[in-house]
């Protein structure tokens, strides 16, 4: 029978119904939960204020901040109630018909379309091979400072904000430096200049073969790929992946040649042992809270494909 909300079927036995207090009461906590992020964002945007640290997290990752408030329940629960018929204005989801004669919400795995299938296919093959890959911790965050190694003042990216160095400084501390940026979305940003530095030349092609734990941008990216999933994961998923590209995000640019001391970021100077030392510390603190989430998302990604497939 062909996927529709009004096709009534009786739930998985191992898919608990959620009461419509318990239900809404996770609503609220992850409401509440995000909107310590977003609404000093969108604050800002009213003002017409830009943030070089934090509005990277709503525009380079393109998922809006009322997309990130959207609560979904995933795969493994219903929900019950008149509230949760709500939730049907999303094709994924439908009514179940429970064994005493009431009825819940809940998404449809199996409603994943065929042309989201072969993405799901190849990030749940990408993600799965970074996180069997060794991690590298040699970088140092370099990738910031190739996106301004040799670029006039008008070029850079965050112009409005002072460099820590300068360009003569700050070029020679780069060409010093070895240049061993794993992640293709950070080195496509690379100035012409540098690029050729690089050890490698990633590609979007060779993503899977290239991207490793250790890579800040490969941890951010969770929340990319959590969102991209969406409305499947669990928001409190979607939610904690956002936490730690947030997280990220922070020390990504504290370790950048750019002042950031009147935003109260004080710098991680990768271009001194100690700096290094610090960067490294932290690359693998996150690379220790990316693993659950990473596991999370595999397995989000094998009960689509398994349910697509039945």
């Amino acid at each position: 029978m062909p996927f529709s909300s009004h096709n009534l079927a009786a739930p998985a036995p191992a898919c608990p119904v959620l009461a419509t207090e318990d239900w809404r009461q996770r609503q609220a906590a992850h409401d509440a939960r995000v909107r310590a992020w977003t609404d000093p964002h969108q604050a800002r945007c009213a003002r017409g204020e830009k943030h070089p640290v934090y509005d990277f997290l709503f525009t380079y990752y393109s998922f809006r901040p009322a997309w990130l408030r959207r609560w979904h329940p995933g795969p493994d629960v219903a929900l019950a109630g008149a509230r949760a018929r709500e939730f049907l204005r999303w094709p994924e989801y439908r009514e179940l018909l429970l064994g005493d004669g009431r009825t819940a919400i809940a998404i449809e795995p199996a409603a994943l379309p065929p042309h989201r299938r072969e993405f799901v296919t190849w990030l749940r093959a990408m993600l799965a091979a970074v996180q069997s890959r060794p991690a590298f911790f040699g970088c140092y965050g370099l990738h910031e400072w190739a996106m301004v190694y040799r670029q006039s003042p008008e070029e850079i990216r965050h112009h409005a904000w002072p460099l820590r160095f300068a360009p003569e400084e700050l070029a020679a501390i780069v060409e010093t430096a070895a240049l061993t940026c794993t992640h293709f979305d950070a080195f496509r940003f690379f100035t012409p200049a540098a690029r050729p530095l690089n050890k490698l030349r990633p590609t979007r092609g060779d993503t899977a073969q290239l991207e490793q734990r250790g890579c800040l941008h490969a941890n951010m990216d969770l929340y990319k790929w959590a969102f991209k999933l969406a409305p499947f994961t669990p928001a409190e998923l979607t939610a904690d992946c956002f936490e730690l590209a947030r997280d990220i995000r922070e020390v990504d640019m504290r370790a950048s040649p750019y002042d950031l001391h009147a935003l109260g970021f004080e710098p991680i100077a990768v271009e001194t042992p100690a700096g290094k030392a610090e960067y490294e510390r932290r690359q693998r603190d996150f690379a220790r809270r990316a693993e659950p989430l990473r596991a999370r998302l595999i397995a989000l990604c094998e009960r689509l494909l398994a349910a697509a497939s039945n």
